[in-house]
């Protein structure tokens, strides 16, 4: 009832310290900006949004998820196939070989990068999503319900004076 008054604007509403009210806005600014990155990341490291379901359902469910081949690594597997075909003598063989190991190499790097800027990034990231911001969610709504609490006191308070006053007034 309070909560619906105050929208209606027919009662006054107990107004929070202008300290807590930035820091307040500053929470949710992180949060939002969190949010941002964290999901940003998440497709540039995986940029296959069905790849991307699938790690999360992995994740959700407290699974490894299982490695995944490189488009890097693919490419050298199919460069070494080829120079196999063409013969490893042979001057494109050889080339197919030298650039094939530069792929892989790559393809692995890539691998180490994901695997350690989820681990070292998104992991602190989604811990204060799925906990500190909680914990200031709750303790938000638990001040709001305080607040409409002390609000509504006041109100019958002021009421309960008002009524005091006018039956003094008129005996």
């Amino acid at each position: 009832l309070q909560f619906t008054e105050e929208k209606l604007g027919q009662a006054e509403k107990t107004e929070l310290d202008a300290h807590f009210e930035n820091l307040l806005a500053r929470a949710d600014c992180t949060k939002n900006w969190t949010e941002k990155i964290l999901r940003q990341t998440e497709v540039l490291l995986q940029p296959n949004p069905s790849a991307r379901v699938e790690e999360f359902l992995y994740e959700k469910l407290d699974r490894k998820v299982p490695s995944r081949v490189t488009n890097g690594e693919l490419l050298a597997q199919y460069m070494a196939e080829a120079a196999n075909d063409f013969g490893p003598g042979t001057p494109y063989g050889e080339t197919l070989i030298k650039v094939g190991e530069a792929q892989r190499l790559l393809g692995a790097a890539e691998r180490d990068f994901i695997h350690t800027a989820s681990i070292t990034f998104l992991t602190p990231l989604r811990n204060f999503l799925e906990g500190d911001w909680r914990t200031i969610a709750k303790e938000r709504r638990i001040l709001q319900n305080r607040r409409l609490d002390l609000d509504a006191c006041k109100a019958r308070l002021r009421k309960a004076k008002a009524a005091e006053a006018k039956a003094t007034v008129t005996p």
